[in-house]
């Protein structure tokens, strides 16, 4: 379940949290919001909805490579997660923002 990890903004620069929608509970408090970003990333490539993902459902992708998406840059991709019989890329974008987009949407870009 992509999605299972959300980060979640507080009252200062340094207290965000990273929540665990699966386990009902915080993975991560007391971070900046860029720290909280790439936590649930990560976390997202280790676990699905019922514990840890297979190894065989993880693939990453090193260097990363650029992509589009409908015909537009969409950032780089940096892995691949098995989801729901597809695979679904982690791809980093403006601000290193993470989204998880689903093969059949991806192409190689040819340069950014």
């Amino acid at each position: 379940m992509v999605g299972r990890f959300n980060v979640r903004g507080g009252t200062g620069d340094d207290d965000w949290s990273v929540w665990d929608n699966a386990a009902n509970g915080h993975r991560g408090s007391d971070l900046s919001e860029e720290a909280a970003h790439k936590l649930a990333a990560d976390l997202e490539l280790q676990y699905d909805v019922y514990g840890p993902r297979s190894p065989d459902h993880v693939r990453r992708v090193d260097p990363p490579v650029p992509v589009e998406k409908a015909w537009q840059p969409a950032g780089f991709l940096d892995a691949w997660i098995f989801e729901k019989g597809t695979w679904v890329g982690r791809v980093r974008g403006p601000g290193n923002r993470v989204s998880w987009i689903p093969q059949a949407e991806l192409r190689r870009a040819d340069q950014f």
